[in-house]
């Protein structure tokens, strides 16, 4: 999928999302692994470039792609989000939150205001930096008949050990040896385009997290839909990307920035 933003002239309608493009931002999270924030901010307002908190830009985004209503789900600190961000109407957005007072997983908070959302909506970390275009990914995903979309990224994975493989779990014999081997992989994003219906079967108030819906839909063998994307991606929750991003803000900025 092309990480290009929709051209200003684009008018196709949101199709079954709803009148309005609706995105579910996840900013409840604390950034435990973001010293030295990790006490004093939500992943959500770390700053970037000495200039914009992460929620900041992945708010301005989804303005310019054509989102104007945005949810954030909060809980650690809430209300330091609430306050930077207010009701959007400094990036022309309407805002409303939805607060957790015991964490709920990834998709337990939107369980709990199914009736707030449109048939299809988008559900994106807050702590995640891309130029994915989130309103093509959410307009492709109505299009299909998934239960989720979910956008992935493929990622080379470099190990620091000497890989031994035994020959079973009785048999302590070395059948196999590989010396810091290299693994590519596909992961998750943290992006999901999601089909109101598909979280209508689950219990409002607990806890669901990604994994735990993923894995019942595979049981039930309602298969979630992957949407590969090459573009720039970084969680900027994980210490290295954090300062990755920090280091390269200046190449990255006018990339993400609208």
């Amino acid at each position: 999928m092309s990480g290009t933003p929709p051209r200003s002239d684009e008018t196709e309608s949101g199709g079954d999302c709803g009148e309005t493009l609706h995105a579910v931002v996840l900013a409840g999270g604390p950034g435990r692994r973001i010293p030295p924030y990790e006490t004093l901010f939500p992943k959500a307002l770390v700053p970037l470039g000495e200039k914009h908190a992460v929620i900041e830009v992945v708010l301005r985004q989804l303005q310019a792609q054509g989102f104007s209503h945005v949810t954030l789900a909060i809980g650690h600190l809430g209300s330091l989000v609430r306050a930077y961000c207010d009701d959007g109407s400094k990036w022309n957005l309407k805002i409303d939150y939805w607060w957790e007072d015991e964490p709920l997983g990834t998709m337990g908070p939107i369980v709990a205001h199914l009736d707030d959302v449109p048939e299809n909506f988008l559900v994106i970390n807050g702590d995640v930096l891309t130029d994915l275009d989130c309103r093509k990914f959410l307009l492709e995903h109505a299009q299909s008949d998934a239960p989720i979309s979910v956008a992935t990224s493929e990622r080379t994975i470099a190990l620091d050990f000497g890989l031994v493989e035994l020959g079973g779990e009785s048999d302590r014999s070395i059948v196999a040896f590989q010396e810091k081997p290299v693994r590519n992989i596909t992961v998750s994003t943290g992006i999901y385009a999601v089909a109101r219906e598909t979280l209508r079967r689950y219990e409002p108030g607990t806890p669901l997290g990604f994994d735990e819906l993923v894995l019942d839909l595979i049981e039930r063998r309602e298969f979630p839909r992957a949407v590969p994307f090459d573009g720039l991606w970084l969680d900027v929750g994980v210490t290295d990307e954090y300062q990755r991003a920090n280091a390269d803000w200046g190449e990255l900025g006018p990339r993400l920035l609208p």
